[in-house]
């Protein structure tokens, strides 16, 4: 597979942009939402939403009803943008204070999903993203609950990543100040499921453990 042709040239910090797919789908795969940004009549929108990535391309799914839907499957040029956090950087001074963060921007247009296997494969695909092992445990998704979800797929030919890692970068001369600087990690985490009534006497699926 090629590397995306990214056109997207950073303004600051270049040194941190990253193009190649080994840099962004790492992001995009541990990633479990984005923000989809457009302009219609010159009103600007920005919508957070579940997505997945398949080989050079990310999945959406939203009901045809949608008004985010209808507009953005025109073929409107979208910017989509995911970030991860892993720790506030915190130095000597306030200005110096930093994130270490790993992101990735999109520019692209909507490409609507008719198949019938690839969208109802798309679903699979975020379903067991979200829940990792869950499709095969669930009903069957029907055939009436794809004719009312759109399926949106949106090319990485235009992608870009962009990250910091490390420690604080202090001025020269606030280095031997005695104020404390370093890390304060982040980590988002899923923890011990809750059954909801009708499920207080179904064992917990292995997929949950």
């Amino acid at each position: 597979m090629s590397a995306p042709k990214s056109k997207i040239i950073p303004s600051r910090s270049a040194k941190r942009a990253h193009f190649d797919p080994e840099s962004i789908y790492p992001i995009l795969d541990e990633a479990l939402f984005c923000t989809i940004s457009y302009s219609v009549d010159n009103q600007p929108f920005s919508i957070p939403t579940s997505f997945v990535r398949h080989e050079n391309k990310i999945y959406i799914h939203g009901s045809v009803g949608s008004h985010f839907i209808r507009e953005i499957e025109k073929g409107i040029p979208v910017c989509i943008t995911v970030m991860l956090v892993d720790a506030l950087v915190v130095a000597k001074s306030a200005f110096s204070h930093s994130v270490n963060y790993r992101s990735v921007v999109i520019f692209a247009q909507a490409e609507v999903i008719d198949d019938i296997d690839l969208k109802t494969a798309s679903f699979e695909w975020l379903t067991n993203k979200i829940v990792p092992g869950s499709w095969g445990y669930l009903r069957p998704v029907k055939g009436n609950e794809v004719k009312k979800t759109t399926a949106l797929a949106f090319a990485l030919d235009e992608a870009s990543a962009k990250m910091r890692s490390g420690m604080p970068i202090d001025e020269e001369e606030d280095q031997d100040l005695p104020i404390w600087s370093g890390l304060i990690p982040l980590k988002t985490s899923r923890l011990e499921p809750i059954s909801d009534s009708s499920s207080e006497n179904i064992l917990l699926p292995e997929h949950l453990l």
